[in-house]
């Protein structure tokens, strides 16, 4: 069957979350060593290990890990949106979860400071929104892509986090005839439903549309399950295994056109 969609992951396949957030974490961390002597690299990664940490102990972590919701997003996520009650619940954890992160972080290098870690988890949320970045061959890519095929964005997130980034780019939800989000859904990838729901948008068979995507675990894995083709962009240079396989491989996103146009 020819091609007729693509569909497009999110995070770190058209925006640049990736750098975002090691901006927005190396801004708060040099904040952090204005008012006491700390290291901020390795503040960062103290932050870090004890967001996850935290995060993980939540009741609500097994829905954001099936949703698809990291702890460095609820480090400065609201949680407005969504029907789930889980996003009630997260709604009130985030305010305490910001600043008990950055507390926890500062503890483990020896500075008790709660007050400060409250400024700080209130610091990098505002920080990391005013960083949306897009790769310099987004706008390229979908220019080249729209009018020819069918074009849905799949992402797995929070619905209001999802939408604010997309708003601090307001042109890229132009280009998509239709948007997915994980939270609004009910399941995340790699779930065979949310990919069938999207097939259903576009009115295509799993051969008639083609999956770009970062991660192995949800863009490939899901597409893989449902018989779509697929291309990983695979920015690190990591080793796939055998148990997830894509079809294709490139090193940046303006390396899926010729693979595409050649479907």
């Amino acid at each position: 069957m020819s091609l007729k969609a693509v569909l497009f992951d999110l995070d770190d396949t058209l925006l640049w979350d990736d750098r975002s957030v090691e901006e927005a974490f190396a801004a708060t961390c040099a904040e952090a060593a204005k008012h006491v002597d700390v290291n901020p690299e390795e503040l960062e990664a103290s932050v870090r290990k004890e967001a996850r940490s935290l995060y993980e102990s939540f009741e609500t972590f097994p829905f954001t890990k099936m949703i698809g919701i990291n702890p460095f997003e609820g480090l400065w996520a609201n949680f407005t949106e969504g029907e789930d009650e889980n996003f009630r619940k997260l709604q009130k954890l985030a305010p305490g979860y910001r600043t008990e992160s950055w507390t926890r972080g500062l503890a483990a290098l020896g500075v008790e400071d709660r007050e400060l870690g409250h400024k700080l988890g209130e610091f990098f949320a505002a920080d990391r929104r005013t960083r949306p970045y897009v790769y310099e061959e987004t706008f390229r890519v979908l220019d080249a892509l729209k009018g020819n095929y069918k074009l849905l964005l799949l992402t797995n997130g929070s619905p209001d986090l999802q939408k604010e980034k997309l708003a601090g780019v307001p042109e890229i939800a132009s280009y998509f005839d239709h948007i997915v989000i994980s939270g609004d859904f009910g399941q995340g990838k790699p779930a065979v439903s949310i990919f069938k729901y999207a097939m259903g948008l576009l009115d295509i068979e799993a051969e008639e549309g083609i999956m770009i995507g970062d991660k192995l675990t949800t863009d490939i894995l899901g597409s893989n399950s449902v018989g779509m083709r697929n291309i990983w962009i695979n920015h690190h240079g990591l080793q796939a295994g055998d148990e997830i396989v894509p079809a294709n491989e490139v090193k940046r996103l303006q390396e899926i056109l010729p693979i595409i146009t050649n479907g």
